[in-house]
């Protein structure tokens, strides 16, 4: 009786969502023996191409650090903006008490520049520590950001510019092991071993009746629904407007 494996779209996956998916699927099939169902040369061809998987994977994780350092890098702005405007707002405010603090921080936002958070990445941070630093140092600056209660904004400034600081530092460490690879050429071979794979499982499992291939297919096929699934909803989330890229990968299994 022949087995049918359901097929994937394979390139609606994302590139972190296909290393997952390939990775499972021959994790599945390990489980089986391929060599037991006589699909070891098949079998191997796939798995010889788990090299060339791995440095997706590498490019996906330093691509997804790129991104949290974006984030970072724009909460830090964010947050200084925030300090700067309610100084501002404060300034316009006619409580006598307040005055000579708002001047304080205005001559204190000054000195570090009213364009902080707007040069490169390590400038920033580094400017950010300055900041910081002069802060920790100067108590009536501490005070005077107490009396008007912004310390919230800053002490969330000092722990995202260290989250950056210690990100950026893993990110520049593991670049320099990251290969830059042509994913595309990459998968389409992948593909088409194991479009080949899932080829032969079926042609097999006619010749060889009497070995069990419906419970590996099983499990592929119950893999592969569940991506399925997850892909129809993010097209119909697509087809609504929705950003789908910001979403978090798939992840199944």
């Amino acid at each position: 009786m022949k087995v049918t494996i359901i097929r994937l779209p394979l390139k609606q996956l994302w590139n972190s969502e296909y290393c997952l998916f390939v990775s499972q699927s021959v994790a599945i099939f390990l489980r089986y023996q391929p060599e037991v169902l006589h699909l070891k040369k098949a079998f191997d061809r796939l798995q010889a191409l788990m090299p060339e998987l791995a440095k997706i994977k590498a490019m996906e994780l330093s691509n997804a650090i790129s991104i949290q350092l974006a984030d970072l890098n724009n909460e830090r702005k964010t947050i200084i903006k925030s300090i700067m405007d309610n100084v501002k707002n404060y300034g316009k405010m006619t409580l006598p008490e307040l005055a000579p603090r708002v001047a304080l921080l205005n001559r204190f936002l000054d000195k570090h520049g009213r364009d902080l958070g707007e040069s490169n990445y390590s400038s920033n941070t580094e400017r950010f520590d300055d900041f910081m630093a002069d802060f920790d140092s100067n108590s009536e600056i501490q005070n005077a950001v107490s009396a008007m209660q912004l310390s919230i904004l800053f002490d969330q400034l000092r722990t995202v510019n260290t989250q950056f600081a210690t990100l950026f530092m893993q990110r520049s460490d593991e670049n320099s092991d990251v290969e830059t690879v042509d994913t595309r050429a990459i998968r389409t071979e992948i593909d088409k071993a194991l479009i080949a794979f899932f080829d032969a499982f079926e042609v097999f499992s006619t010749e060889y009746e009497e070995l069990d291939y419906q419970t590996p297919a099983n499990k592929i096929n119950e893999l592969i629904t569940g991506y399925k699934t997850q892909l129809k909803a993010r097209t119909t989330r697509r087809h609504e407007g929705k950003e789908v890229h910001t979403e978090k990968p798939i992840s199944v299994g």
